[in-house]
């Protein structure tokens, strides 16, 4: 397989306990405990974003930057998978509608920088990303 360079990506996180953080201009949010799906994308450089988020999660990388890095660099959330489409289109926006449709979102995380109402989403199960049309990354 070669290496895709532009993408859309979902990371499957899983938050172990109800947590509070603090997310940047949105401020403090409250996450339930459960699985989270994270809609993401990279233009120039898919893989390199995927790693650095792997990184995050696992505390080897300290520069908050996104609005998922405050969520990932909590000790109580794990990534459980990513998932990827390494087209080369941006679809962000039009994954984050497809993941809506199985969750519910937190609001404004994500998106600022599109009209989207989120595109970090509570779901009950990581499933259906692969019948989206997503391949599994890690």
């Amino acid at each position: 397989m070669s290496v895709p360079v532009k993408g859309t990506y979902c990371l499957c996180i899983n938050v172990e306990d109800v947590i509070r953080i603090k997310v940047g201009a949105l401020g403090g949010i409250k996450f339930p405990n459960g699985s989270y799906i994270y809609v993401g994308s990279a233009l120039n450089s898919l893989i390199p974003r995927l790693e650095r988020h792997l990184k995050h999660s696992r505390g080897e990388h300290d520069v908050t930057y996104w609005h998922i890095d405050y969520l990932l660099r909590d000790p109580r959330v794990s990534m459980e998978s990513i998932y990827m489409n390494a087209n080369g289109e941006k679809l962000e926006c039009l994954m984050a509608a497809q993941v809506a449709e199985h969750g519910d979102p937190v609001p404004r995380f994500g998106c600022s920088d599109c009209k989207c109402v989120s595109h970090l989403y509570r779901v009950e199960s990581f499933g259906f990303l692969e019948k989206i049309g997503l391949k599994k990354y890690v």
